[in-house]
Order: structure tokens, then sequence, then C-alpha cells
């Protein structure tokens, strides 16, 4: 071409064209994918999920239904029951058993709430010591492994987990009432 010469419209046309990148479809880069933008949802969607899942652990305590201590009608229908039943109140531990309410400082009967709390607690160490001495009141309260559990509302779970467990063996560990029944407060 000489030094003045220009290029025709169609030439100009076809020089452009092939001067420009060729797009190459995804057969002729080797079936390459690019998956940038796919990671980049999927992280933030997980980032997401664990940012609002709330973690709960779930603990179980074992009760069985209540049964009858007589088991029917017998012919020594006059034994004696003890039928203990645990209220926890926000003022302690109120204890009622078949002959009525025990009294404070678990002597004998009376109203009132049988093992008052100590301090800002309660104390569970003079409620496993109750409930040991009224089952040994009687020999016949010896066979009994009931014990009927309710709680005032506003009371909290360890609370209740601890009377559970304060009732349910001695201090070295012989069983006094293991067969723990919820009841609803009246």
């Amino acid at each position: 071409m000489a030094d003045g010469a220009q290029l025709s419209a169609a030439q100009r046309s076809k020089i452009r064209r092939l001067s420009q990148p060729k797009e190459l479809s995804p057969d002729e880069e080797g079936g390459e994918l690019n998956i940038v933008p796919f990671l980049d949802i999927v992280v933030n969607i997980l980032i997401f999920v664990l940012a609002t899942v709330a973690v709960t652990f779930t603990a179980t305590i074992e009760t069985t239904p209540p049964a009858s201590p007589t088991g029917g009608v017998r012919a020594d229908s006059k034994k004696e029951v003890l039928n203990l039943s645990v209220l926890i109140t926000s003022e302690g531990h109120a204890i009622k058993t078949s002959s009525g309410n025990v009294a404070p400082g678990c002597k004998g009967a009376g109203p009132g709430i049988a093992i008052p709390r100590r301090g800002d607690g309660y104390d569970f160490d003079a409620l496993n010591a109750c409930a040991g001495s009224l089952k040994q009141a009687s020999p016949e309260f010896g066979q009994e492994t009931q014990v009927f559990l309710s709680a005032n509302p506003g009371i909290d779970y360890q609370t209740l987990v601890s009377t559970i467990d304060a009732v349910r063996a001695t201090s070295k560990g012989d069983p006094l009432f293991p067969d723990v029944n919820f009841q609803v407060a009246r």
C-alpha cells in the first residue's frame, strides 16, 4: 500500500474483526467453568446459617408414672403408707405426707415450710435428711420408692434438679425415693 492510500470500509471492518480477541466457547476452553461466584454464594449462606442457628442442649430426667402403693384391694388394707409430696416454693420446701403437713425443721406434723431457705439458697442437705428420717419413721415406709414433686411458678430448673437429687438417695448413696413423679401445684 502506498503512503497516502486509504483503506476501504470493507477492509477496515475486516481488520477490526480480526484484531478483536476471539471469545472461546466452553468447549474450546477445555470445559472449565468459573465457580467463584457460586462459591461466594455458598460461603455467604453458610456464614448466615452458622450465625443464626441457636445451639441448644436438652437434658432428660427419667420419671415413671405414679403407681398405686397398695396394688388394689388387699386384706391388709390397714397398712400405713407415706405418700411423700414435696412442694418447692420461694420460701423453701413444703413437705406433705399421708398424715398431713410436716412442721418446720421436719419435726412432726404441723403447718408451714418444712425446710426453709438458708440465706440465698435452698437447704438441700436438710431436705435429704428430712426425707431419710420420714422414710425411717415406720418400717412400713421402707418399701416406698415414690415421691411426688411440684414447684411454684418461677422456680428455676437447677433448683428442681437439685431437689430431685436430694430426695432420690442419701448422702451415702442409699436409695430413698428414686421414683420421682411430677405434680401440678394447685
